[in-house]
């Protein structure tokens, strides 16, 4: 337990403390406007405290704390720091979806419209996210009509370039047709304007100017181009009716609605633009630490605005219960959006009745998640005392490790490391491995040598300063391996070379009869067909050899794809391709003299020479 520090050692000022294990993990990160009193708050009677909290203060050996000059420089430390370690003990947003946002890529010569999801990528505009992706690619379809930009990959285009004929979307009035010159660049460029103003909530120049041309149209006697815009601005309408009006035009702000019990809390986000909504999104919050309302509101804010959302900052945010700091939220918002941001309770009318919508999203959602959580967690639980029950082990893996091997005849020979913690498999810590001494197929000296260098690296990793530590920091609970005595065998064998064999526990599982083999049991473990450890076991052999099987293949087809002219000194990626092209292609190369090497003039004559070397075997 973590001893209780001088006061007069901790600073009476503004900044972040961090609460460190006996192997000197993070365990929690906290903030404070006074560092002492809030450190010193912890070193009172158990008894007082929230037994979570408690339970914080019993499993820490060490507390440490950063001063900062103000309020939100702590805020911002503090938030820094908890996506950094990722503490045990404090609150987590955890966030299962990756939503769908409709996507302009404005960076790209011709930028193309599509349904993206994941991490979002410079030069890219993003609107949403969206609940759902056919509600999205719905909307598309229906703006494809107005604003026919291309929504091709670029190897499609540069396929239907190299054609010169277009793809149906061009002959459906889908697409403009940029990659056979029917629309000129500006014009092009002034359609995407137009499509992402409209995404944007600006629908009125639109909806105008598509029946002013309509008018004109019609005017001038020409009836087939004028039905063509008629139906356009009915394709038009009909996906502004698609965006939900819920606020005057001039309205820009999100909305908050959360549903809770004791241990977690469901989170609707309804973000407005322009008065409409134009995206949604919901999370779930794991309450780790104890949880106010006004706290929870205050991590609620913390993990939906850690990076400024798609649709950009609101003016506005309307919570369900008022901020424990409303003031330090408001100026830490107010920098991310470059003007003021409020923070508000909605009272009565439009806000208040929206509110009570979005709640009531949150409430059905979190009637969802509770019926997976209790699912969930009780297989999980329960899988993880079976596996102490049948392996004979001293508490509850809480941490498996689980390897495989793959190759091709003995060649691009990989191992694979995949990691369950809690019974949840935890792909952040997955490893793989290129085997690097067996050039034969032999499954076992393959093992043998992947096991050493994880565990080995363990070791060093264990010496280092916590600071210092690398990717293999951790032990488990369980090592389990695929296969049957052989690789028990040798795993057995890693262990005890390393001095780690009582301290790690380990087993394999054999395909044939699915049994489980252990140290000093010469007959196999035949864990129940039913079994929730046996299904644990199963789902990760399973992804062990998934996840082996993935990266042969990567290097499989890397080393397919290489070429002659790899490697050459002097010879870059934009000088290769231009060799290429110049010539006439790979073969070309092969066939061309030294004289026609050096007739390049953009090619130095070494490497020109070097080319030649390589292509004629005179290298070796």
């Amino acid at each position: 337990m973590v001893a209780r520090p001088p006061a007069d050692q901790i600073p009476d000022t503004p900044g972040s403390y961090q609460f460190k294990d006996a192997d000197g993990r993070v365990i929690y990160v906290g903030k404070a406007r006074s560092l002492r009193s809030r450190v010193l708050s912890y070193f009172q009677n158990p008894m007082q405290l929230h037994p979570r909290t408690a339970q914080m203060v019993a499993t820490a050996e060490s507390v440490e704390w950063i001063q900062v000059r103000n309020d939100v420089e702590a805020l911002m430390l503090e938030f820094n720091l908890i996506k950094e370690f990722r503490p045990r003990f404090n609150v987590r947003l955890v966030d299962d979806k990756s939503y769908p946002y409709l996507a302009v890529t404005a960076s790209d010569e011709w930028p193309r419209a599509r349904v993206m999801r994941g991490a979002q990528k410079k030069g890219t505009r993003y609107f949403g996210p969206y609940a759902h992706a056919y509600a999205i690619r719905d909307t598309l379809d229906h703006l494809l009509r107005t604003f026919p930009v291309r929504t091709c990959s670029d190897n499609k285009l540069q396929r239907h370039k190299a054609l010169g004929r277009p793809c149906l979307l061009f002959h459906i009035e889908k697409c403009s047709g940029p990659c056979v010159g029917e629309i000129s660049p500006g014009d092009y460029a002034e359609l995407v304007d137009e499509l992402c103003l409209f995404l944007d909530g600006e629908t009125e120049p639109v909806l105008a100017k598509l029946d002013q041309e309509m008018r004109a149209a019609a005017t001038a006697l020409e009836f087939e181009k004028a039905a063509r815009i008629r139906d356009r601005l009915a394709t038009v309408r009909k996906a502004v009716e698609k965006q939900q009006m819920v606020a005057d035009r001039s309205d820009d702000f999100d909305i908050v609605g959360v549903a809770q019990d004791d241990l977690e809390a469901s989170v609707f986000v309804f973000h407005v633009r322009k008065g409409r909504v134009t995206g949604r999104r919901r999370f779930i919050v794991d309450k780790v630490e104890p949880l106010s309302e006004s706290e929870l509101v205050d991590k609620i804010l913390e993990g939906l605005y850690d990076e400024p959302p798609a649709a950009g900052m609101p003016k506005r945010v309307f919570v369900p219960f008022p901020s424990s700091d409303a003031d330090l939220y408001q100026e830490w918002l107010s920098l991310h959006r470059g003007s003021k941001v409020e923070i508000r309770v909605p009272q009565r009318g439009d806000k208040r009745e929206l509110l009570a919508t979005v709640t009531k999203n949150a409430e059905e959602e979190f009637y969802r998640h509770r019926l997976k959580r209790a699912t969930d967690h009780n297989s999980r639980a329960k899988a993880l005392n079976e596996l102490q029950h049948w392996l004979d082990l001293p508490a509850s893996p809480l941490r498996i490790e689980c390897f495989d091997m793959s190759h091709l005849q003995g060649s691009d020979y990989v191992g694979s490391m995949v990691v369950v913690e809690d019974g949840l498999a935890r792909k952040s810590e997955y490893r793989r491995f290129k085997v690097r001494t067996v050039e034969q197929s032999d499954d076992y000296a393959a093992m043998e040598e992947v096991l050493t260098r994880r565990f080995t690296n363990y070791l060093n990793d264990r010496e280092r300063p916590v600071a210092e530590r690398g990717k293999f920091q951790y032990p488990p609970q369980l090592l389990m391996v695929d296969g049957g005595k052989g690789q028990l065998a040798v795993a057995v064998r890693v262990l005890e070379n390393l001095g780690l064999s009582d301290e790690i526990a380990v087993c394999a599982l054999a395909k044939r009869l699915e049994e489980v083999f252990v140290p000093g049991r010469p007959e196999s473990i035949m864990i129940e067909r039913r079994s929730e450890a046996l299904y644990l076991l199963q789902r990760l052999r399973d992804e062990s050899h998934r996840f082996a099987i993935q990266y042969h293949r990567k290097l499989r087809q890397k080393r397919m794809r290489t070429s002659v002219l790899d490697e050459i000194s002097g010879l870059g990626p934009a000088r290769k391709k231009r060799l290429v092209k110049e010539l006439g292609g790979v073969k070309a190369v092969r066939k061309a003299e030294l004289s026609d090497l050096k007739a390049l003039s953009w090619l130095p004559e070494n490497v020109a020479l070097a080319v030649y070397a390589r292509t004629h075997g005179l290298d070796r």
